[in-house]
C-alpha cells in the first residue's frame, strides 16, 4: 500500500471530498489501438515526474517513457467506497489519510468532489491521460469547471479553475491594477517562422498565443528606414538576424493581427514590450517618434507613463518601453514622459527594479547546469510577486493610505548560449518550463504553513506578476500558460467580496 494523497485547493471556491472509491486497474488491451503507450509525457507529467522534495536538484529533463493509464468505463464496479468529508478551503493544502491504493500499486482511486452549491465532479488518479485532466462534471451545466494535475511520484493532486483562455481577463473588475494580475507572456513573441535555432523562441504564431492566454509580448524591432519620418517600415528581428529565413518580417503584420483580436475580445488588453535591436544604424531615439507619429492613437494604445488599471487598457494595447525617448516625448504627459518605462534594467540581473518594472532577466545560461540555477531564481521572483496586494477601493486602499499600483513584477524563463545546442531556447524551455509548472501547482505562495498550516497562507495575493516564457504552446501543450491563469484566483476571490483577510 501506497502513501496518502495530499491535494491542494488553488480555485477560489471550497470544495469538499464526499466519496472516495477504489476500482481494478482497466486491461491496457482496453485502450484504442495504437495508444495503449504514448511516447512522451506533456510537460505537466514530466514536471511531476521529475519533482521531488529538492525541486531544483532534481529537474533533468529527460524523456520518461510510460504507458496511458486506461479509462474507466461508466459500467465499472469499484471494490470499496467511503464516504468521507473532507473540506478544502480556497488555496489551502491538505495532506488527507485516504491511501491512494490498499491492494495494487496500480488501482484506480476516484474522488468525488462538492461544491458549496449543487456543484458535482470527480476525478480518477492517476490520470487516465498525460497532462493535466479535467474533472468530469457530476451535474449539468456546473457553475465552475475544474482540471486536476496529479504528480503520482509523490502522491500529490493539485486544482485549479478552468477558464476561458481566449477572454480570461473579462473575469477580473475595471479597478484591477495590471501589477495586480498573473499575466501569461511569450519571450521574442513573433519568431515561430523557420529560422536559426538559436533565433527561434516560439513554437506557434502570436495569434495562437493570444487565443490561448497569452497577454505580454516581448517584441524587438529595427527601423528600415530611420532617415524618412514617414516611413513607418519596423523589421522584427531577434538580436542582430532577422526572425525568419525566408524573408523580412514586418511589424506591421503583426500589429494588425493583435488589433483584430482585442476588436473582437474587448475585455483582454495586452502589454507589448518594444525594444530596438538588429543591424543598422538607428536610434532609440528615432525608434520612439516612429512609433508615436506612425503608429499609436489613444483608441487603440495606452501610452501614459502610469501603470494602468484593467478597464483603462480593455481592448487596447499598452506599450511598454525598453528604448529611450526623443527629447519631444520627454515632455509628454505633462513632462512626465511618454509610456511605460523598462528602458534600461540591468543586464543578466536575478532582480532589479528600474522605472516601473521589476524583473529577474538572469539570462546566460552558458551551460545545461546553470539551468538549475536560472529555474530557482525564477521560483525567488514569483514569491517576490506573491506578496502583492491588489487594492481595493474601500478594502484595501483609500486617499489617505493608498496602495501603489506598481511596479509590474516580471519574471523571464528565457535564456540561451547561442554555442551550445543544450542551451537554445528549446532545450532550456523543455527542462525549464515543466519545472516552473510543477513548482507553481504545489509549492508557490506556500512559504512555511500549507500543509503544517491548512487555511494560514503568507501575505500577499498569491500572484505571479508577468511570467515570460519561450517554446509554450508546442504540441498543443498550454497547461504552463494555463497555470499562470490560475494564479489569479485569490484576487478573483477577493474581487468577488468573499474576502480573504
Amino acid at each position: 500500500m501506497s502513501g496518502p494523497i495530499t491535494i491542494r485547493n488553488l480555485t477560489a471556491q471550497p470544495l469538499t471530498i464526499k466519496v472516495v472509491e477504489r476500482y481494478e486497474a482497466p486491461n491496457p488491451k482496453d485502450l484504442p489501438e495504437g495508444e495503449q503507450r504514448r511516447g512522451s509525457l506533456t510537460s505537466f507529467t514530466k514536471s511531476f515526474a521529475n519533482m521531488t522534495t529538492n525541486l531544483v536538484s532534481n529537474v533533468t529533463g529527460g524523456d520518461s517513457q510510460a504507458p496511458t493509464k486506461a479509462q474507466l468505463s461508466e459500467k465499472a464496479q469499484s471494490f470499496a467506497r467511503q464516504d468521507v468529508d473532507v473540506r478544502m478551503e480556497p488555496f489551502t493544502t491538505h495532506k488527507t489519510d485516504i491511501q491512494t491504493t490498499e491492494r495494487k500499486p496500480d488501482e484506480i482511486l476516484r474522488l468525488t468532489v462538492h461544491g458549496d452549491g449543487p456543484g458535482k465532479w470527480r476525478i480518477d488518479t492517476p490520470t487516465p491521460s498525460a497532462g493535466s485532466h479535467k474533472l468530469t462534471p457530476l451535474v449539468p451545466d456546473p457553475a465552475h469547471e475544474y482540471t486536476g494535475v496529479y504528480n503520482a511520484s509523490n502522491s500529490f493532486l493539485a486544482i485549479v479553475e478552468s477558464t476561458d483562455q481566449h477572454n480570461w481577463m473579462k473575469e477580473f473588475g475595471d479597478d484591477t491594477p495590471l501589477s495586480a494580475l498573473s499575466i501569461p507572456g511569450t519571450h521574442n513573441s513573433p519568431t515561430y517562422h523557420k529560422a536559426l535555432p538559436s533565433v527561434r523562441c516560439q513554437a506557434v504564431s502570436p495569434l495562437e498565443q493570444l487565443k490561448n492566454g497569452v497577454r505580454f509580448f516581448d517584441i524587438r524591432v529595427q527601423p528600415g528606414n530611420p532617415q524618412d519620418p514617414k516611413d513607418d517600415s519596423l523589421n522584427l528581428v531577434h538580436g542582430v538576424f532577422p526572425i525568419s529565413l525566408t524573408g523580412s518580417k514586418k511589424f506591421r503584420g503583426l500589429l494588425d493581427e493583435i488589433l483584430d483580436f482585442l476588436k473582437e475580445n474587448p475585455s483582454e488588453t495586452l502589454i507589448m514590450s518594444l525594444k530596438r535591436e538588429g543591424p543598422g544604424d538607428a536610434t532609440d531615439q528615432q525608434l520612439s517618434l516612429i512609433l508615436k507619429d506612425l503608429y499609436t492613437d489613444d483608441a487603440k494604445w495606452y501610452t501614459e507613463p502610469r501603470v494602468p488599471k484593467l478597464g483603462e487598457v480593455r481592448g487596447r494595447i499598452v506599450l511598454l518601453r525598453r528604448f529611450a525617448l526623443a527629447d519631444r516625448l520627454k515632455q509628454e504627459w505633462g513632462g512626465r514622459g511618454w509610456c511605460l518605462n523598462a528602458e534600461n534594467w540591468a543586464y543578466n540581473t536575478p532582480d532589479c527594479t528600474y522605472g516601473d518594472v521589476r524583473v529577474q532577466d538572469f539570462c546566460e545560461v552558458l551551460e545545461t547546469e546553470n539551468i538549475d540555477k536560472k529555474i530557482q531564481l525564477c521560483c525567488d521572483h514569483f514569491e517576490r510577486a506573491g506578496q502583492v496586494v491588489c487594492p481595493i477601493p474601500g478594502v484595501t486602499t483609500d486617499s489617505v493610505n493608498p496602495v501603489p499600483t506598481g511596479p509590474l513584477y516580471i519574471n523571464f524563463l528565457s535564456a540561451s548560449n547561442f554555442w551550445k545546442v543544450g542551451c537554445w531556447p528549446d532545450k532550456i524551455a523543455a527542462k525549464l518550463n515543466p519545472a516552473v509548472a510543477a513548482f507553481l501547482c504545489e509549492k508557490h505562495d506556500v512559504g512555511d504553513k500549507g500543509v503544517d498550516a491548512p487555511g494560514e497562507m503568507v501575505e500577499g495575493d498569491g500572484g505571479v506578476g508577468i511570467v515570460v516564457t519561450d517554446w509554450v504552446g508546442k504540441d498543443g501543450d498550454w497547461d504552463l500558460i494555463k497555470t499562470i491563469v490560475a494564479m489569479n484566483s485569490r484576487l478573483l476571490l477577493r474581487q468577488r467580496g468573499r474576502g480573504w483577510r
